[in-house]
């Protein structure tokens, strides 16, 4: 058996039995396991390179808003793969329809590779080759991570049935999840919706073969300025000073506004401001500036690298939905970002 590695690194397989090493690697912040069914991704929200199944240890990059970085490896077919023209990989998957991902030759079955997918060769023997490939999956559908060096002791359970025979509606009707729970999937083998807590009922809408089509209904949190608006005019920017805001409430909920402001401070969101998640980051901000009204800017998690290097008492630009007109602490009113802007001071 051969070894061909294009980039030093830690390995981890995904038996998580034990770890391949090679020099110079850079050491990876853990271990994880996939929880749920999951596809992993070429970047966040990007092409899907494949799908795996839960149980499957992986290795932990990175991670970026609600997404980790991953480095998944195992064993794939030779006669599935093809040598690759792009010179930052070694292999691809020119198998029509994929090819699964093993724990070993011919073993325990931990995902399925996409059609055109891009692998770095590991190792290979006359028949099998070792594959590794980073990519990015959805955060939650990952299990507790482990200590950098740490092997998860998960195995893969069987492959997930497929379809089979013709497309068949099902009566209506409850049914059961299980004792374990399930994930609920945009569509078969699509990505990941929500996961059902165990012995849950579930109203089954219709049937294609194995999967089933199901309805839910429950509560989430969702202030309105989250909710799409069916007027596409609700969408586009208004130039409307808080005081108007508070005058006419109803006629500016959900609206997007433009202002320019004036920045005070980067602040957490305390239990006692109702109107956030607590921890929620803000922007504590004069309208317009000087002595202007106070104004709350909420930031996502994500885009919160735009916003820590704003220094005090510095004018942006920012354009935001309007979450509320007066907030219940403070009657400021709070706005959802959608773009911020610094602005350069005319000497």
């Amino acid at each position: 058996m051969t070894l061909r590695c294009r980039s030093v690194r830690w390995a981890l397989l995904l038996t998580g039995a034990s770890l391949v090493t090679a020099p110079g690697s850079v050491r990876a912040q853990g271990s994880a396991t996939v929880r749920i069914e999951e596809n992993v991704r070429r970047e966040p929200n990007g092409v899907v390179l494949s799908r795996l199944l839960p149980g499957t240890g992986l290795r932990v990059l990175s991670s970026e808003g609600n997404w980790t970085e991953v480095e998944m490896e195992g064993w794939v077919w030779l006669r599935s793969l093809q040598a690759s023209s792009d010179p930052a990989f070694d292999l691809v998957v020119s198998a029509t329809g994929g090819e699964n991902l093993r724990s070993g030759p011919s073993g325990t079955i931990l995902g399925r590779l996409e059609e055109g997918a891009l692998l770095t060769e590991v190792e290979r023997n006359p028949a099998w080759a070792v594959i590794s490939r980073t990519g990015w999956i959805w955060t939650a559908s990952l299990g507790s991570q482990a200590p950098s060096g740490a092997a998860s002791s998960a195995t893969a359970p069987a492959p997930r049935a497929q379809p089979e025979g013709p497309s068949a509606r099902a009566p209506g009707g409850f049914a059961s999840v299980g004792a374990v729970g399930g994930p609920i999937l945009a569509a078969p083998d699509g990505d990941t919706l929500a996961l059902a807590s165990p012995s849950s009922d579930i109203e089954v809408m219709g049937r294609e073969g194995n999967w089933v089509r199901v309805r839910l209904e429950g509560w989430m949190w969702m202030p309105p300025t989250q909710q799409t608006s069916a007027n596409p005019l609700a969408d586009a920017p208004v130039a409307v000073e808080p005081a108007a805001l508070i005058a006419d409430p109803d006629a500016y909920a959900g609206r997007v506004v433009s202002w320019t402001i004036q920045f005070i401070s980067l602040e957490r969101a305390e239990a006692v401001r109702t109107d956030f998640f607590e921890g929620e980051p803000f922007l504590l901000a004069r309208f317009g500036g000087g002595d202007g009204p106070f104004v709350y800017v909420a930031i996502p998690a994500d885009r919160l690298g735009e916003v820590e290097g704003l220094v005090p008492l510095e004018r942006i630009s920012v354009t935001g939905r309007i979450r509320t007109v007066a907030s219940s602490l403070t009657g400021a009113p709070i706005i959802d970002l959608i773009a911020v802007e610094r602005l350069r001071e005319v000497p």
